[in-house]
């Protein structure tokens, strides 16, 4: 069992910050993510509604929350909808989770089964004075096939034309970005394997590897660790692969003297952790490649000391792309006189092309609530990058950071990123 149980308190104390921000009588709905077909008769695997995980902690398919504060049977306050188990399904797919188990991990009281639910709601919604429904609200989302909430808000306005009918979304965003203490502790244990997999990786990298048996040593790492897989396609780029920002292929070898940019992580009990480092192939970098290395180093340690409760992530991103700026200049990539000029930015983004930080949670790139100000218990990642495409040098570097007043905590702090202790890890052939 790959999702290992997180202990219901967590999930508990989530409902109850949505029910504090839900209006007097609203009932709030949400339903899990539609299984998605690949061809012919086989699907991808199953991935949960991050919303519905967050305040269940239910991961299986046909599941449905109703959070209800102001209902008048307090059974009905909270209730989880659950798949049934079947003789068929036991055979083909394995047993589902019974009522007592879905309420052990979930901690609500009122359980019944999926089968129960449009009767159970059609009850319910003549008691409320609005429903509070889901929709995909994330900034970079860009599908357009319905979800299973799209379809039950089309079946609901159909049953009930006349409610009034309130977004969900916003308010969960605002909850989700600022990261419990137990969130955080889930985010480490996935930081934790991703560090064992960087460290088996520094033992095996050397030219003529491929970049698939880079990600198949990580791939081996995380499982046998107890993660469900990689938080995201991991990218392995050797080369000048590393300016690509999204490659994946991953089917190249790799050569000596080239750098090999790695952004791979694991995902831990639905939570994830954020990872890019970039070594030497042979073990050793150019003066060159650790000139561009510190520079980038650097950038990444001046971001963590402005990233403080407080500041715009627009302000941040600015501050960080004119230190990168001075970087640049010291490389020669760009000139001062480029740095002092209103087309500054311009000449910044030939090398360091894209952001610097996004929030981190269940989701990699995590729910944001518009021009978002940084607050305490929020978790983000710190991961700047110089890609100089004439002379086949990428490298970036990220962290993930949980921003504090006092100082932030950089969950990733014991994987290494110091240049001289990769390269004695990797000469050493050390792999622990």
């Amino acid at each position: 069992m790959r999702r290992l149980p997180v202990g219901s308190e967590l999930f508990i104390e989530n409902r109850e910050r949505l029910a504090e921000f839900l209006p007097d009588g609203a009932m709030a709905v949400i339903k899990s993510n539609l299984a998605s077909p690949t061809n012919a008769d086989a699907f991808h695997p199953f991935e949960q509604n991050s919303n519905l995980y967050y305040l269940t902690g239910i991961s299986q398919e046909e599941t449905a929350i109703i959070v209800f504060p102001s209902a008048q049977n307090p059974q009905f306050r909270e209730i989880l909808f659950v798949r049934e188990s079947d003789p068929h399904t036991v055979i083909w797919e394995g047993r589902k989770l019974s009522v007592e188990e879905a309420r052990e991990q979930s901690g609500v009281q009122t359980v019944k089964f999926a089968s129960e639910f449009d009767g159970v709601f059609r009850m319910l919604a003549v008691e409320a004075e609005c429903i509070a429904l889901e929709t995909n609200e994330h900034a970079r989302y860009q599908g357009d096939l319905p979800t299973g909430n799209d379809l039950f808000i089309k079946q609901a306005k159909e049953w009930f034309p006349l409610h009034h009918y309130m977004r969900l979304s916003p308010i969960l965003t605002e909850l989700r970005m600022i990261k419990s203490a137990a969130e955080v502790e889930q985010m480490s244990k996935a930081w934790a394997v991703t560090e064992a997999g960087f460290r088996r990786v520094l033992g095996y990298v050397q030219p003529g590897v491929g970049e698939w048996e880079i990600q198949a040593e990580y791939t081996h790492e995380f499982i046998r660790r107890g993660a469900r897989g990689f938080a995201y396609d991991p990218i392995v780029a050797s080369g000048a692969n590393a300016c690509v920002l999204h490659y994946v292929a991953n089917d190249q070898v790799c050569q000596d003297g080239d750098l090999l940019l790695m952004d791979v992580a694991s995902e831990w009990n639905g939570w994830n952790s954020d990872m890019t480092r970039t070594i030497p192939v042979n073990g050793k970098f150019t003066p060159r490649q650790r000139a561009v290395y510190e520079a980038v180093l650097r950038v990444m340690q001046y971001a963590d000391s402005v990233l403080r409760p407080g500041i715009s992530l627009g302000q941040y991103q600015t501050q960080v792309q004119k230190e990168m700026g001075r970087e640049l200049v010291q490389l020669d990539l760009i000139s001062q006189e480029e740095l002092d000029s209103e087309q500054w930015l311009q000449a910044v983004r030939r090398y360091f092309m894209h952001g610097t930080s996004h929030h981190l949670g269940i989701d990699v790139h995590d729910v944001m609530s518009p021009n978002c100000v940084v607050e305490e218990g929020m978790v983000f990642t710190i991961e700047p990058g110089i890609y100089i495409q004439e002379e086949a040098i990428g490298i970036r570097l990220e962290d993930n950071y949980w921003v504090r007043a006092e100082g932030n905590v950089n969950l990733s702090a014991s994987v290494p990123l110091d240049p001289d202790e990769i390269e004695a890890l990797m000469q050493g052939n050390q792999s622990v």
